[in-house]
């Protein structure tokens, strides 16, 4: 079964494939974020806490980044969403050594915190993560 068709079956989640290394996808990844004046909390290297702890793991990567603007209105609905906020993207590679970006959808998070009359916020959240993703992948 080819990578993507794996994806598919994982509700709420996108998986983009980018056309550059984890590492510089994951520096390209940032970079935009802070374009476009995201806060970037934390970055976590999975792979490298797998090497201290003496096992393997292929690139892993995620990047946990937010702006209370575009947070705090999901919030105010449902404090629960919290627990998904701030976003989140994790690069990573497989094992034919292909980079992929996930990311959880909006739509996912507002539904998963029954969260309602939230289309506006949702679908902006949502362009601004296709869009920065988008261009984290890109060539060139």
């Amino acid at each position: 079964m080819p990578a993507s068709d794996l994806f598919a079956n994982l509700e709420g989640l996108t998986t983009v494939p980018s056309q550059r290394g984890p590492k510089e996808t994951m520096d390209r990844l940032e970079a935009e974020l802070r374009a476009e004046a995201m806060t970037i909390f934390a970055r976590i290297d999975h792979a490298a806490g797998a090497r201290e702890a003496g096992l393997e793991l292929r690139p892993t990567e995620v990047v946990i980044f937010g702006n209370a603007r575009g947070g705090t209105p999901l919030m105010q609905l449902g404090q629960t969403a919290g627990i998904d906020l701030p976003l989140k993207a994790l690069v990573w590679q497989d094992a034919k050594h292909k980079t992929w970006i996930s990311y959880n959808e909006p739509s996912w998070i507002a539904q998963r915190h029954g969260l309602t009359n939230v289309e506006a916020p949702v679908s902006k959240l949502a362009a601004f993560l296709r869009a920065v993703i988008t261009k984290a992948a890109a060539d060139q």
